[in-house]
């Protein structure tokens, strides 16, 4: 009964769109179970490139049920957006069922989330201002309104009236904000809800039945590890948790569904936005990096932090993850450097500490421990087997597996389906 849980080891961005979309083919159901609209994932499949923000990036093969669950977040324009978007490119949408209990989105959450974020002045978080965070904020203070609720008019009338109430008070007390009209949301939103309503389900359910029958499910987490509200660079992070124990939480199954966790890594290292970053290139190799990487952002545009691989970090990811396998994404990449640095481990203050540090000022302070590698200075877009690979970069890809001590089951050399080099059988 293969679960599989599918996440970023490092700050997110590391190419889990590419791996889902590999493995959909494999799986049964491909589900999402965590994070809003501020993830974006880009695939590329016999050369057309795929954006998808929302809808788990499986809907682009063609058998598997794609499932929005319980812990994500969800902007009724942004699905229904995305959605036409892949009807426009011949996509099967049908297959994408929608959790009842996911928390919705609405106006005054994204005005919030803007009023908020200018506020903190210097002190931003880099936020992408599309609502996520005090979606989130609502769920915990019970105050939040469920995608179950907009089936029935009267109960998400009353439900939305009492938060509108709510959120005119605080937002034109405190920043002047122009009152919401309840009536006119409800409005809006309930004629949306009508191109969806078939496809909202209790999707905990079919799960756990889909798992009972032996079904494949892989758990695709949004962001990565790094980003997580509890574990990651804190205030740095996301809302929400894209760890591995959160599937089970997020998408509604108990963790005995749960037998394997794959962490997706870069052969480098990125970062968006602020906060520490131990193994940045500020210089030449790092623009190389981002350049060749073609490192931006797919729902925000922006440009993305690049630095060595840093397997102190990884280290840590697996171990708050479980991970026993990775997938090493963009090594074609490094094609053009001539020595290549892999971080192994960090000194704070003069001494080589075994931990990651969760003070963001410690983070600061760190000295990475790199050790060289050589280059291989050859295209490897073409290599279709592990064998094929220059013995330099297999070299480094064996000094991955050595130093974090989990085998790499992929590798990617290029964006498209057919460059993914398969080494162990994943689900």
């Amino acid at each position: 009964m293969p679960g599989m849980v599918l996440l970023g080891a490092q700050w997110g961005d590391e190419g889990k769109g590419k791996i889902t979309d590999y493995l959909a083919e494999q799986a049964d159901y491909v589900v999402r179970y965590q994070g809003g609209n501020n993830a974006g994932h880009t695939v590329v499949v016999n050369g057309e490139e795929f954006k998808l923000r929302l809808i788990p990036s499986g809907i682009i093969s063609g058998h598997a049920t794609c499932v929005i669950a319980n812990g994500v977040v969800v902007d009724l324009k942004v699905l229904i957006k995305e959605m036409e978007y892949l009807k426009a490119k011949g996509v099967d949408v049908s297959r994408l069922k929608i959790s009842d209990r996911c928390h919705l989105i609405l106006p005054y959450h994204i005005k919030q989330d803007e009023c908020e974020e200018l506020a903190k002045g210097a002190n931003k978080i880099g936020t992408t201002k599309n609502g996520i965070g005090p979606c989130y904020m609502d769920k915990c203070a019970r105050i939040g309104i469920r995608m179950g609720d907009i089936v029935d008019k009267d109960y998400f009338l009353s439900r939305l009236e009492n938060a509108v109430a709510l959120k005119n008070d605080l937002l034109g007390k405190l920043y002047g904000v122009e009152p919401f009209d309840a009536k006119a949301i409800a409005d809006e939103y309930l004629a949306l809800a009508e191109n969806i309503k078939d496809q909202i389900c209790d999707t905990s359910y079919l799960l756990d039945e889909a798992l009972k029958m032996g079904k494949k499910v892989c758990f695709e987490g949004a962001q990565g590890t790094l980003l997580d509200i509890d574990h990651g660079t804190y205030p740095f992070v996301t809302s929400s948790n894209p760890n591995a124990g959160a599937a089970c939480v997020g998408a509604g199954v108990g963790p005995q569904h749960i037998n394997s966790v794959l962490g997706i890594i870069k052969s480098y290292t990125t970062r968006v936005g602020a906060g520490p970053f131990p193994t940045e290139l500020e210089d030449a190799t790092g623009v190389e990096l981002q350049e060749r990487g073609h490192e931006f952002g797919t729902v925000t545009g922006r440009s993305r932090r690049c630095g060595w691989l840093d397997l102190a970090l990884v280290r840590y990811s697996i171990r708050l993850n479980g991970i026993n396998g990775l997938a090493l994404m963009k090594l074609d990449i490094l094609d053009t450097l001539p020595e290549i640095k892999i971080c192994v481990g960090y000194r704070l203050n003069g001494e080589e500490i075994p931990y990651f540090p969760g003070r963001l000022d410690d983070l600061a302070k760190v000295e990475p421990i790199y050790e060289t590698v050589e280059g291989w200075l050859c295209d490897t877009t073409a290599c279709t087997t592990y064998e094929a690979l220059p013995e330099a970069a297999k070299h480094f890809i064996s000094r991955v597996e050595s130093l974090t001590g989990v085998p790499v089951k992929i590798v990617a050399v290029g964006p498209g389906r057919e460059q993914t080099i398969i080494r162990d059988a994943i689900i």
